[in-house]
Formats: C-alpha cells, structure tokens, sequence
C-alpha cells in the first residue's frame, strides 16, 4: 500500500482507476520481492512460523522445492514490470532500481549470516555497526526506500536530488523499524506479531544482544557467553531474564523516542520544490512508531 499511497500523497488527489492499477502493481512487486527473500530467509534460518503459520519449505509436500518457489517468486516481478510498465519512460530505471535493492538485500543478508551462523557462536563477531550495516541492506532499501522510489519513477518525477532526499529520511526510518522488530521478537506478543520471536536462539546479530553487550558488566558477559544462541528454551530463559535485568526495554523506548524526533526533525527540512512531500515521510512514520505487531 506503501506505493498507491506515495502516489495519492505526490498528487495531492485520489487516484485514477489506471493509476492506482499501476500504483498497486508496483507495490505488488514489492510483494513478490518480498516474498522472494523472506521463503529463502526461512529455509536459511530453519524457521519454524512466518505470519501464524508454518513456514512455506515446512509445508507438506514442499520442502526444498521452496528453494524454486522462491527464484520463481522474483521472477514473477519482472515479468509484470514487463507486462505492464515497458513502454513508460522510467520502465529502465524501474528494472534497475528492483536490481539495485535486491543486491543490497542480499548483501545485508550475507553479513547477517556470516556474522551470525547458527551453529557457531562467536559474540566477538557483533558489533552495532556490523548490526547498522546489516539492518540497512537487508531491510530499509526495499522495505521503506524502494515504495517511495517506485512512486517518483511512475510520475516520472524522479531526480537524483529527491531520490536522494528520500533515501536520506527512508533509510534511518528503516534503520529504527528493524530496531523495533527486534525489541519485539523478545518483548512482543507471539499473537501480535505473528511469528515466534527466535532471535536468542538463532544467535542473531539483534539490537538488543548489541546493546547488552555494550553495556554488561563481566559477570553479564558470561551470562551471554554461556547461553546465547543455544537451541534450548532453558539458554533462550537465561537471555530474557539478562534482558530483564538490564533493562533493554527503557533502552529501547528512549531510543525509540530519539530517533522519532531526529527523524521528524529531518522531515520537516525536505525541499518540496523538487516534487517531494513531507506527508509521505510523515505516513510512514505515523504507521511504524510505537507499533506492537
């Protein structure tokens, strides 16, 4: 919806039928680009739910069948973009920008993993600019940049000045939403988020083991040496009481509070000469701040 909704708020109007044909398909492709990463997340991360439900390789029948699924998933945009965009004036910078992402996902993805395997714990290996690096390429791009994109190139009002603009306020944004994702992987409601947070278990680069290791004291230290990214309830208890102790959930609602304003603070600066609209950034905002799902 991100894009259909970017577009309205450019035009500072409803959208035509055709146009939010257009708009929608482009988000759908987002959809798909998506899907696309978080089916082969899944197998890498032998994950157990996405969205309430068993992940798509644990499906019967399915398997590492999923691994097809998933090039075919990716395949799927390009074939629309062809379909329905080939004669528009940005249908080459559109297909470049989908390319462009899907790199930087997949380069946020390769850190993750390489910094974070499953079965070898190494808490040497995190820091929080390996997490910020990671955080930024594997999510913000596609998630909060690519939407926004994606609208100035349909317009066909996009230049390197607001696309820079965009990006300038998209990507921290995206930087804070992942931050939260991991808060609430820990301190969320399963039924709220629709996943069974696994990030302690699946020794995951996370905001919060970063923050916990910024500031343990040597016998807290021990304490995430001895059970972080165990597969076992019991190491995973150990760490959510760690947490507890710590107070990583004031950490992080100060952190929150932080961001939000540096980011409403960067918003309310954007050059609206170049086509651009502060309503758009304050959307986004509105829909991911203090969020619990």
């Amino acid at each position: 919806m991100s894009v259909p909704d970017s577009v309205s708020l450019l035009l500072n109007r409803a959208l035509t039928e055709q146009e939010y044909f257009q708009a929608a398909t482009l988000g759908w492709m987002i959809e798909l680009l998506q899907a696309f990463f978080l089916v082969s997340d899944d197998i890498m991360d032998s994950s157990i739910t996405r969205r309430g439900k068993p992940c798509w390789y644990r499906q019967e029948g399915v398997g590492m069948v999923a691994i097809n699924d998933a090039f075919m998933l990716e395949s799927a945009i390009y074939t629309l973009l062809k379909k329905h965009f080939r004669s528009h004036p940005c249908y080459v910078d559109m297909l470049e920008l989908f390319h462009e992402v899907t790199l930087q996902t997949e380069l946020g993805q390769l850190c993750d993993l390489l910094t974070a395997p499953e079965d070898v714990v190494n808490l040497d290996n995190f820091s929080l600019e390996k997490y910020s690096f990671i955080v930024i390429y594997k999510t913000a791009y596609y998630s909060f940049y690519l939407p926004v994109a994606l609208a100035l190139q349909m317009l066909n009002i996009a230049t390197p000045k607001n696309l820079k603009q965009a990006e300038d306020i998209l990507i921290p944004m995206g930087e804070y939403f992942q931050v939260q994702d991991d808060y609430l992987d820990n301190f969320g409601l399963p039924e709220h988020i629709g996943k069974i947070g696994t990030d302690i278990m699946d020794n995951k680069c996370s905001w919060l083991v970063n923050q916990a290791l910024k500031i343990a004291t040597p016998e807290q230290r021990k304490i995430l040496e001895d059970h972080y990214g165990r597969k076992d309830s019991a190491h995973e208890a150990e760490i959510k009481k760690l947490y507890n102790d710590m107070k990583l959930e004031q950490i992080y609602q100060d952190f929150e509070e932080k961001s939000v304003s540096s980011l409403k603070e960067k918003i309310s600066k954007i050059d609206e000469s170049e086509g651009l609209k502060k309503e758009i950034f304050d959307a986004f905002l509105s829909k991911i701040y203090k969020r619990s799902k």
